[in-house]
């Protein structure tokens, strides 16, 4: 018998009972787009891990941290298992981590804390100072009219992350995004903005311009606070995408780092700069001290090796690619859960299958009983169940598969494109190759489950089958 009369006989005897082989195949549907979903949920969650590590360096970055440098300006991690840092990040430091075998750069890396002043609002800012290169490797996507600041500038220009504008207040009510819902109205790219590095004059002022002193005999008395300079900013700059378009610059404000180092020494002269290290007279120390290193390995195969000696050398390294490991570890983990979740319906869609098939058998045992004295063979017999239970899961695979996108497309406009749950990037992302995976694998689940009712066929005796009522 020919494959195409043998592809007729079968789509013919679906089409024949429509309810039973509707209602089997919507058990593939569901268990079809129940295993794609749970799955796209790991990939979106491993897509946005990518775009995160590609947004901080690539796979070849290493991020080097030094000695803690105290409160109120920086933001460090500490590393357990790495123990402390025994050296600051300076610039004698930087010049050491560039003359490293396979040390294609290092910059240095600035993170302080700041406000900002613009019209009725005020704003709590996290500048993050890099180098011009650093800035570039950042493959930040910025709105129309945007550009990259102009290192050792006279004016901090600022580049301000599609989140930022969530940390404005406006005077008076202290009320911002948080609490109306409603964003500043505020244009970041053309109005007058100013500057306060200073946060603790600027917060004393805030207060009434007193700090309580006091003096020789122990007498306590009011110091009137100096206030705050401000300085005029200007917005070279914004990350595109709304506040629901979460990024791995989300809440920064970033700037050239040379420029953001030459005002707190002016701004600071003669003083200590809150978060650097001091004596213990209090006094600042002639190094300047960066928040961390950004290193660029030649090659990914010499990260690793490459990080060891810098550990060694005093400081604490943290690289993208071991990052990406652990988090591969844990989403594979996520991923499989997910998925056998999905399978347990695909499982039920199964027996469903096997079901059907097997009152198809005792249904056609005339039938079967007829086409094998006509000479047909046992195997096209075989071939002909299985058929019938392959395009059951072809055809449930198949919509399964557009019941799937739908229901990711649902799930990534109510979490807000991943913004929700703190992703850059879509929750639930399908691949191609995951659609191809699944009608596959819904194929094959529907011919094993039609195996044995189609051996059932083939054993059937003609001459009793053909008697059956």
């Amino acid at each position: 018998m020919r494959w195409i009369d043998l592809m007729r006989m079968s789509s013919g005897n679906l089409r024949r009972r429509k309810l039973r082989t509707f209602l089997t195949i919507l058990g593939v549907v569901i268990g079809t787009a129940s295993i794609v979903v749970m799955i796209s949920l790991g990939l979106g969650m491993q897509e946005s891990i990518y775009k995160e590590i590609e947004q901080s360096g690539g796979m070849t970055g290493i991020t080097v941290t030094g000695q803690d440098v105290g409160d109120g300006m920086y933001y460090s991690y500490s590393d357990t298992e790495q123990g402390e840092a025994t050296k600051y990040i300076t610039d004698d430091a930087i010049k050491e981590l560039q003359k490293l075998e396979h040390v294609k750069s290092a910059t240095p890396s600035l993170t302080m804390s700041s406000v900002a002043l613009c019209g009725n609002y005020y704003g709590y800012l996290q500048l993050v100072g890099m180098t011009p290169d650093e800035l570039a490797r950042q493959n930040m996507e910025l709105v129309e009219g945007s550009r990259m600041p102009e290192t050792a500038s006279s004016t901090l220009e600022l580049i301000f992350g599609n989140g930022a504008p969530m940390m404005f207040y406006e005077k008076g009510t202290d009320q911002g995004y948080w609490d109306t819902q409603e964003l500043p109205d505020i244009d970041y790219m053309h109005d007058q903005m100013f500057l306060i590095l200073d946060q603790s004059a600027y917060f004393n002022s805030q207060s009434g311009g007193a700090q309580m002193n006091m003096g020789a005999e122990g007498e306590s008395g009011a110091q009137t606070t100096k206030p705050p300079k401000k300085y005029v900013v200007n917005a070279c700059g914004m990350m595109a995408g709304g506040v629901d378009s979460y990024n791995a610059g989300f809440y920064n404000v970033y700037c050239d780092i040379w420029t953001l180092k030459s005002f707190l020494q002016k701004e600071y002269a003669g003083r200590a700069i809150p978060g650097q290290p001091t004596t213990k007279s209090g006094k600042p120390y002639r190094f300047f001290a960066y928040t961390n290193a950004m290193v660029q390995a030649d090659e990914i195969g010499n990260v690793d090796e490459l990080a060891a000696t810098i550990q060694e050398m005093g400081f604490r390294v943290n690289t993208n690619a071991e990052y990406l490991k652990s988090m591969q570890k844990e989403l594979a983990m996520i991923e499989a859960v997910l998925g056998g979740i999905g399978a347990v319906s695909l499982f039920v869609a199964a027996i469903g299958i096997a079901n059907t098939m097997m009152m198809s058998i005792y249904e056609r045992t005339k039938e079967i009983g007829v086409i094998k004295v006509l000479g047909c063979s046992l195997k096209n017999i075989k071939q002909m169940f299985l058929l019938e239970a392959a395009f059951i899961g072809f055809i449930g695979g198949l919509a399964g598969n557009v019941l799937s996108f739908l229901m990711s497309f649902v799930i990534n406009v109510l979490t807000g494109n991943g913004s929700v749950m703190g992703m850059d990037g879509n929750l639930s992302y399908i691949p191609f190759w995951l659609v191809l995976a699944s009608m596959a694998f819904a194929v094959f689940v529907g011919m094993a489950a039609g195996y044995f009712p189609a051996l059932r066929a083939m054993r059937l005796s003609p001459l009793a089958a053909i008697r059956n009522e």
